[in-house]
C-alpha cells in the first residue's frame, strides 16, 4: 500500500446551527488545499461538540477531495470521526468506499493528520488505487 504524504492549509468558517442546538453543538464549514504527490481542494462540513470535561470532545466530518493523486486526477470523500478523552485523541480520517470518480474510482484509503512544530499541518495518505484499464 503506497504512503505518501505533505503539507495542507485549512480554513475553518463557523456556520449557523439548528436553533435546539445552539450551545451544545458547532458547525464549521472546511476549505483546504493539499500539496505533494496530492494535490488537491476539498470543502466539507465538520459539526463538533465539546462536555462539560475539559479535554472531552467530538467530531464528525465530510469532505469532497478534488484534484491529482500520484498524477491521476479525480475526485473522492474522506469520512472523519474524532473523539478526545481527555486530551487523548483517537482520530479516524477514511476515504468513503466507491466515493471516486475518474481515475481515482476504486480508490481507498486511510488519511492522518499531524500539526507538527510550529503548527504546520501535514497529511499523511495510506491509499490504494486500482491500475487503470
Amino acid at each position: 500500500m503506497p504512503q505518501i504524504e505533505g503539507p495542507f492549509n485549512v480554513k475553518l468558517s463557523p456556520q449557523p446551527v439548528h436553533e435546539e442546538a445552539e450551545g451544545k453543538f458547532g458547525r464549521m464549514s472546511i476549505d483546504k488545499q493539499f500539496h505533494g504527490e496530492l494535490e488537491a481542494a476539498s470543502r466539507g462540513e465538520m459539526l463538533a461538540a465539546m462536555t462539560a470535561v475539559k479535554g472531552s470532545a467530538g467530531y464528525a466530518a465530510l469532505e469532497k477531495v478534488e484534484g491529482t493523486l500520484a498524477g491521476r486526477s479525480g475526485s473522492f470523500l474522506l469520512l472523519h470521526r474524532g473523539l478526545m478523552d481527555r486530551g487523548t485523541p483517537d482520530l479516524s480520517v477514511t476515504v468513503v468506499p466507491d466515493s471516486g470518480s475518474g481515475e481515482l474510482s476504486g480508490l481507498t484509503g486511510r488519511m492522518k493528520i499531524e500539526i507538527r512544530e510550529g503548527g504546520a499541518h501535514f497529511y499523511v495518505f495510506d491509499y490504494e488505487l486500482p491500475p487503470i484499464s
